[in-house]
């Protein structure tokens, strides 16, 4: 049994920043950004808008897109390293606000990577046939994270989130491939303030996400590939039998990279972060659900997704839409 993707949703803040907002914060342009990441905008969540708001509307919107009701669902899991709250979890507050009282919730923390493991997670319990209608969500308010102050990274995050419903079908293919590199943790960061050393200064540089540019690229236009090709020798197939490579939206120039390493036209590579920036966990849903609602993806295709973060972590997915 696997978990077939039976309806997509989304949901972004109102408020849009551009390069030029950015600008007036940093040492930056428009054309240094676009160049440099492909990113030309990304949504800010005001203060009510929070990251189980943001993921109660994504998953409502999957679930109208599926045609089912909250009632219906078994399990939901939430992607998200920026939670509003610590307890209770966002999928629970997701439950209590869709109206999904048949629901098990947990969270799930795998920063960029978070969505495809979510997803991974939730088809490990459908295989076992523990539950049969699950909710997974991708949901961040990564500017509440963000030092808007260090051009190395305000550029590239925004906020918002995804959704999908998975059923189970008797027929259909899912297949994963997972992998973690602890000890290179330290080039992607961010301190929790909820320790007493940060008492007297919760705004700490280390309490904002702190990064090693070059270091987190070269391991993202290096491992993805590796972790695609694995997955597909795996499972006896060939990249030119995949229709879509739905990739995480960390940067234009890592997705380029990867789609040439794997001497794949761009074409099959589709990208959204000129207009998101980087939504680590939410950034593969939200994609998935422009496509669908796009109707570019046809049942029986074949797709590859791949996320990579911080941990590190990454991995891919094989998935019959």
């Amino acid at each position: 049994m696997t978990g077939k993707i039976c309806g997509t949703g989304s949901c972004v803040p109102k408020a849009v920043w551009d390069n030029r907002k950015l600008a007036e914060l940093v040492d930056t342009s428009d054309e240094w950004i676009r160049e440099r990441t492909g990113v030309a905008r990304r949504h800010i969540a005001a203060e009510q808008e929070t990251t189980a708001y943001l993921a109660s509307n994504a998953a409502q919107a999957a679930l109208q897109n599926a045609g089912i009701e909250a009632e219906e669902l078994e399990l939901i899991i939430t992607a998200t390293i920026s939670p509003g709250d610590i307890m209770p979890g966002t999928s629970c507050e997701v439950q209590k606000l869709i109206g999904a009282v048949n629901a098990t919730c947990f969270d799930l923390n795998a920063a960029c990577t978070g969505f495809l493991f979510a997803l991974n997670t939730a088809q490990a319990y459908i295989a076992q046939g523990i539950y049969r209608t699950v909710l997974v969500i991708g949901a961040e308010t990564l500017s509440n994270l963000t030092n808007w102050q260090d051009r190395s990274t305000c550029i590239l995050f925004g906020d918002g989130a995804g959704a999908v419903v998975l059923r189970t079908e008797e027929t259909g293919r899912f297949a994963q491939v997972t992998h973690s590199i602890g000890e290179k943790g330290g080039v992607l960061t961010c301190t929790s303030r909820n320790q007493k050393k940060y008492e007297g200064s919760p705004t700490a540089p280390e309490t904002y996400m702190q990064m090693d540019g070059k270091e987190v690229f070269k391991f993202a236009v290096s491992k993805v590939p590796e972790a695609i090709e694995e997955l597909l020798k795996r499972e006896q197939m060939d990249t030119s039998q995949i229709d879509h490579f739905v990739l995480h939206q960390a940067n234009e120039r890592i997705v380029r990279s990867v789609a040439k390493r794997l001497k794949e036209d761009m074409k099959k590579f589709p990208v959204n972060m000129e207009e998101y920036g980087n939504t680590s966990s939410a950034s593969i849903p939200i994609l998935l659900d422009e496509l669908n609602r796009r109707e570019m993806l046809k049942r029986g295709e074949y797709l590859v997704l791949s996320g990579f973060g911080a941990g590190l972590s990454y991995g891919a997915s094989l998935m019959e839409w």
